[in-house]
């Protein structure tokens, strides 16, 4: 049971982030939910954690919405639930998350174009 609502708070965060939806972001997120990003250098992203719903929310919505031609998936990222963000095939985001209840609690989001080969479709 506990794995269903996982996955059901992991859909509306991934169907919140694909549509821009910050305040549908704000409603799953923990009121003290921070994101963590890894662009590696080589992808413009912040430098230190982003603390707070109404932060992360803008965070997600400005980082991940809206990229004309992104497929998103759900599924198991390293462990933890997640999505994985492909434009033509090739992985441009994955997006890891930890879930307490009902509410996402935190999200890291890998942007490094050198830790996602693996990510790739063939």
């Amino acid at each position: 049971m506990a794995d269903r609502v996982v996955q059901r708070v992991v859909r509306r965060f991934a169907a919140a982030s694909e549509a821009g939806d910050a305040a549908a972001l704000r409603a799953v997120l923990a009121a003290n939910a921070m994101v963590v990003s890894d662009g590696g250098g080589r992808v413009r992203t912040a430098v230190r954690p982003t603390h707070g719903a109404d932060a992360v929310a803008r965070f997600v919505t400005e980082l991940l919405a809206g990229q004309a031609g992104t497929e998103l998936s759900v599924g198991p990222v390293n462990g933890r639930a997640g999505l994985v963000l492909r434009q033509a095939g090739r992985a441009v985001a994955v997006v890891a998350v930890s879930v307490a209840g009902t509410e996402v609690t935190a999200v890291w989001i890998v942007l490094n174009p050198d830790k996602l080969r693996h990510w790739h479709r063939g």
